[in-house]
């Protein structure tokens, strides 16, 4: 731990009877009965629950990678080495046993290690002929070795798979106000098919291999790694990122995530999934704006398309979007808007198209179908339903 820096007793926060976090320094905190453990520090206890610096993750000591990118080119360290001291060896003995210069000695390293072999820079006696016997040896043998490494490399496909990931590092890097969706599962899936379809930018985190693969096989972004790890996440861009979508399908590793997520980056909106019913107050305490159980959300919707089926399909096909030019969209109202201290009668909103059906003030209340007199504040959020043109007018309104 820095120095400076203190831990405070975090409190057992359980899933069943599987502890989370019950230690208060920076020593590993035990997950379940095995030897997984998280590394904690900074907490600040508040009610039952915890505010922590994540330094690492299950199972892993603070600093250490997940999965290790290391460039294929690394392969190649041994043998440049070893040619580079075949090159000294032979341009320090062409220079003291037979007097050249040091480019005539480069020159006859050059061409002896390439097996171009022109013909002698100058004429060697029988000490340089000796000499230049062991240059030949040593340097074809570590040319030959070193194309070998590259051989097997391009065979392998290592090179291609490096160029590959650099060029999605680099389109990775350059995302912001983008979303990231960790883990990529049934549901990481559903939502990234979601954001896809709505041209949201995003980027997966993903460690298991099977999503891998299949992520490979896309045009998806992801990043291979931990997504509880302070690593995959700054990788990910997660400092520049707008939102973050846990869903990966256990409500501890969710709770890690959420907890790491919210320490590296404040003002992040996070969305956790919860399996649990009583997962979903810890989730909220870890960090999470919103907790979606897919479960309950499953059974409500089944219950409504049993109750109201038009309405369900009126709303799927807005909220989709699917061959149809309706939107519902979230209009912000910030300082210095033209449309401060008026009401909504005034405000002109309805006159290019735009309907408002819920306000959101920055106290959290919502108002629903407000009425035209309601008057527009700093940082109101306007939820309001048009085609797509008439939310861009409204938007230039505002």
């Amino acid at each position: 731990m820095a120095s400076g820096r203190r831990s405070v007793v975090v409190p057992p926060v359980t899933f069943g009877r599987r502890a989370l976090l019950t230690s208060s320094s920076t020593r590993p905190l035990p997950v379940n009965s095995g030897s997984a453990a998280g590394w904690v520090r900074d907490c600040e206890g508040r009610d039952r629950m915890l505010r922590c610096d994540i330094i690492s993750v299950p199972g892993r000591a603070p600093g250490q990678t997940p999965i290790p990118a290391h460039s294929p080119l690394r392969r190649f360290r041994l043998p440049l080495l070893a040619l580079a001291l075949v090159f000294a060896y032979a341009i320090a003995g062409y220079m003291l046993l037979e007097h050249w210069s040091l480019i005539d000695a480069l020159y006859m390293t050059l061409t002896t290690v390439t097996t171009i072999g022109y013909q002698e820079v100058h004429p060697l006696d029988d000490a340089g002929r000796i000499f230049n016997m062991t240059v030949i040896i040593s340097g074809v043998g570590t040319m030959l070795y070193t194309f070998g490494i590259f051989g097997e490399l391009l065979v392998e496909g290592q090179i291609a798979s490096y160029a590959r990931r650099r060029r999605m590092e680099r389109r990775v890097e350059s995302l912001t106000d983008h979303y990231i969706v960790c883990g990529f599962g049934r549901m990481g899936t559903g939502v990234a098919a979601e954001f896809t379809q709505s041209g949201t930018p995003f980027v997966v985190v993903e460690a298991n291999p099977e999503p891998l693969t299949r992520l490979r096989a896309s045009q998806i972004l992801f990043v291979a790694g931990d997504a509880a790890s302070d690593e995959a996440l700054l990788e990910a861009g997660i400092l520049r990122a707008k939102g973050l979508v846990t869903a990966v399908d256990s409500d501890e590793r969710n709770v890690f995530i959420t907890l790491t997520a919210r320490a590296l980056n404040p003002a992040l909106f996070i969305v956790a999934r919860s399996s649990f019913q009583d997962s979903t107050e810890k989730l909220r305490r870890a960090g999470a704006n919103q907790v979606v159980s897919p479960y309950l959300m499953g059974a409500h919707r089944m219950a409504a398309l049993a109750i109201h089926p038009v309405a369900v399909d009126l709303l799927d096909t807005v909220l989709q979007g699917e061959n149809i030019d309706l939107v519902i969209e979230e209009l912000l109202v910030p300082s210095g808007s033209r449309l401060l201290g008026t009401t909504l009668a005034d405000s002109g909103l309805r006159a290019v198209g735009a309907n408002v059906l819920a306000i959101r003030k920055r106290s959290g209340q919502l108002r629903l179908n407000p009425a035209d007199t309601q008057v527009l504040e700093t940082d109101d959020l306007l939820v309001a339903i048009g085609t797509r043109a008439q939310m861009q007018a409204a938007e230039r309104l505002i």
